[in-house]
């Protein structure tokens, strides 16, 4: 999993904004084959970080992702957090959300779900289409809404697949605006990709699990780094992101060794277990 519904589990908390990932229907055009696979991540605060208010976070990410370039790809993604303060306190956060996106990026469908010590904190539901020249936001809740967008914007699906293409053809930087209905469903991030030099093989297994790891196979890979950046902040001069993260990211459309950088912490991370699934055949 790559990412931007790995955005926004920490949001409810005043924490950031995570990533969730999906695959592309442009996969077969430019080579790139995404891999069905079922990952779960370790979380934790890394070395470095300094919690201001906080004595521990730790907490699991589970990312599923199915479907195939010509049906469309769904995305189911669990992000649960339990972070304590000075105070003896304790606080559970449990985002749940699921995805779908028609191929050629027709469109995209978004449901999510918060809770927070078990209740109900936020849902955000809602469906995005392809227009010309843009996307028409549907939002079913909080509250009915509808937005139209007139400029490109990429679905979590494309902007993986670009950024794939990206990396393979050696260039180091990719900007593109994105929509994957965090928030109120209306958000739109713009982002900043940093790509890092081509890796051959597995790579160093660090601090993931070296079974996990092993069943990723030893792909062409590419350190990444996203920042986003909310657009309604800032009119000039160099902005600050709201949130980075930092991964590997292989040919595959596979992540691990994940940094999620909140700006006043960072968690890393691990990968645990890594399951592929079976790719059902593009009939097309």
């Amino acid at each position: 999993m790559y990412h931007s519904h790995w955005t926004r589990p920490l949001a409810t908390t005043g924490l950031g904004v995570l990533l969730a990932i999906a695959g592309a229907p442009e996969a077969a055009l430019a080579g790139i084959q995404l891999q069905p696979h079922r990952a779960v991540y370790d979380l934790g605060l890394t070395d470095s970080a300094e919690a201001a208010g906080m004595t521990a976070v730790r907490g699991r990410m589970v990312y599923e992702f199915t479907g195939n370039a010509c049906e469309g790809y769904s995305v189911a993604f669990r992000f649960v957090t339990q972070v304590a303060d000075e105070s003896g306190n304790t606080r559970v956060t449990d985002l749940q959300t699921s995805s779908f996106e028609e191929p050629a990026g027709k469109s995209f469908q978004f449901v999510s779900k918060t809770f927070i010590n078990q209740q109900l904190g936020e849902e955000t539901q809602g469906r995005a289409e392809r227009t010309e020249g843009g996307i028409d936001i549907d939002v079913k809740k909080p509250k009915e809404n509808q937005v139209a967008l007139k400029r490109k914007v990429l679905f979590p699906t494309e902007h993986l697949i670009t950024l794939l293409g990206r990396a393979q053809e050696g260039e180091t930087i990719f900007v593109a605006d994105l929509f994957d209905g965090s928030e109120t469903g209306e958000k739109v991030y713009e982002t900043t990709a940093v790509i890092g030099p081509r890796r051959e093989g597995a790579g160093d297994v660090g601090r993931d699990a070296e079974a996990a790891v092993g069943e990723i196979g030893a792909s062409a890979h590419w350190p990444v780094t996203i920042s986003y950046f909310d657009e309604t902040k800032g009119d000039g001069g160099e902005r600050t992101p709201i949130y980075q993260l930092s991964f590997l990211l292989y040919d595959n459309g596979v992540s691990r060794r994940l940094v999620l950088d909140y700006g006043d912490f960072e968690l890393r991370g691990n990968l645990v277990e890594m399951t592929k699934m079976t790719a059902s055949e593009c009939k097309q």
